[in-house]
């Protein structure tokens, strides 16, 4: 009698073993398209066996956990190159903008402005004296000037929009902690007593990867299934159940920085100052915007203003030393900036020249009709080595354009290495932890037939018993 009983709850048991192996393949085929979800699987062991004399006999089987595939190493490096994945991404994107601002094949660009603006006193210098020439000087002037402020103003339209996508990662980034922080809890709570949080583990992975394509960040697991996340060297964002946010503000102009500019800060406690903790940003999309708004842009910027102020100082040289149509000496051309920064946007041609073109000195001496001397020297600058000795006008700017060329393309080049690489890793840990529907279907066909069988157990098992209890009716 005990031996059929024990026949009928080995039979129980094995079909409640399959009841949840059924349940898991069915979750794994829900959760197939599921971002960063782990196929799972039961673990099925055998009971320990009961003593009969010098037997033991086998006392069937029982899930003693559901457990994931996953591979720890395999995301680590997912999360590492993803983090180099969200730098690469942001600069390319930051760069190919960047690159439209020197665009000169569809549109009339910086170069033939300044072309056109030393070519008008070459013109110049073949009729001092004439009207038209003058006018073509001046105005080829005054868009040369609109061109410079358009440069800086695109650039710094560039800043303005990276500084809204800081702050808009900023949020996301506060977001993704809190989360993380609400999953330490509930992973905790699952595991304390030794089950396996396997759907929240998967989601916590999964928004560390996206909070480290966002910022460089380091991480750590305890003994207790709590992670603590630092963004840079010393943000902790994630702290056990508790986390703590970031915020950005506009600070004062600087070395390397605009006014204006937003900075990202850290606030560790309470009662404690913030801890400006922008420059420590080197990695993720963060890391990837303020490389170009900090570096490049800037550089880009310090560069169109040095050649501005050259080109004022310059011409304002040469034009002071001639005369004008009315045998007066020469004013300023351009209207003197206040010092490098920010040239090119206040460059302006001198207001006396704007309202009378016969006040453009064309001749080196007083009262010489014909004299297009200082017209020829003021042509004469388009190759003149003004900058560090060696480079003109044409060669400063030309090497701009080149490097910002050459950058944009490196740029778009390591996205695309960068990318084969996380599709490559995506790949292999889709191969492990991935869902595989023919797998899946296999699977539920075996343990539906394992359920069919431990059905059949249990109705013979109790037809058993029907005869044990029949023969002592008889």
């Amino acid at each position: 009698m005990s031996r059929i009983w024990s026949m009928m709850d080995v039979g129980k048991r094995s079909l409640m073993n399959n009841q949840t192996a059924l349940q898991t393949v069915s979750h794994n085929i829900a959760n197939k398209s599921t971002e960063g979800y782990s196929r799972q699987r039961v673990e099925i062991e055998s009971n320990v066996p009961a003593g009969s004399g010098k037997l033991r006999i086998g006392m069937g089987a029982h899930a003693s956990q559901v457990t994931r595939v996953n591979n720890p190493y395999l995301e680590k490096q997912v999360e590492k190159e993803g983090n180099e994945l969200g730098f690469s991404r942001s600069r390319s994107e930051s760069l190919a903008r960047v690159e439209q601002v020197y665009n000169e094949q569809l549109n009339k660009g910086l170069n033939k402005f300044m072309a056109d603006f030393f070519n008008a006193f070459r013109e110049l210098s073949h009729n001092p004296e004439g009207l038209a020439a003058r006018i073509l000087a001046k105005e080829s002037a005054d868009f040369l000037v609109k061109d410079f402020s358009r440069v800086h103003d695109q650039l710094t339209d560039i800043q303005k929009d990276i500084d809204f996508q800081i702050a808009s990662h900023i949020t996301e980034i506060n977001s993704l902690s809190k989360e993380i922080a609400d999953l330490n809890e509930k992973i905790h709570v699952v595991e304390i007593n030794g089950s396996h949080a396997n759907d929240e583990r998967d989601r916590r992975d999964l928004l560390i990867k996206k909070l480290s394509e966002m910022v460089n960040i380091r991480y750590a697991e305890s003994d207790d299934s709590l992670v603590a996340i630092t963004a840079g060297n010393n943000a902790v964002l994630v702290s056990g159940y508790g986390y703590r946010e970031l915020f950005t503000s506009s600070t004062e102009a600087r070395l390397g920085k605009n006014e204006g500019d937003i900075e990202v800060f850290y606030k560790p406690t309470e009662k404690g100052n913030p801890i400006n903790v922008t420059k420590q940003f080197r990695g993720g999309r963060l890391g990837g915007l303020l490389d170009v708004r900090d570096n490049v842009v800037n550089r880009l910027l310090d560069r169109m203003d040095n050649m501005a102020y050259t080109l004022a100082t310059e011409v304002n040289k040469a034009h002071t030393q001639g005369y004008d149509r009315y045998n007066k000496k020469g004013q300023v051309f351009f209207e003197s900036p206040m010092g490098i920064k920010n040239a090119s946007k206040n460059l302006r041609v001198n207001k006396v020249i704007l309202n009378d073109v016969g006040r453009i000195a064309a001749a080196a001496s007083y009262n010489s009709p014909g004299d297009n001397r200082i017209a020829n020297i003021l042509s004469s600058l388009q190759y003149k080595p003004v900058f560090d000795g060696s480079n003109s006008f044409d060669n400063y700017y030309n090497s701009t354009v080149g490097e910002v060329g050459v950058e944009a393309s490196r740029a778009k080049s390591e996205l695309e290495s960068q990318q084969n690489i996380v599709k490559q890793l995506e790949n292999i840990r889709e191969s492990i932890s991935g869902v595989s529907l023919d797998e899946e279907t296999a699977k539920m066909i075996e343990f539906q037939k394992n359920f069919d069988a431990s059905a059949r157990l249990i109705r013979t098992a109790d037809e058993m018993m029907d005869t044990v209890l029949n023969l002592k009716r008889l």
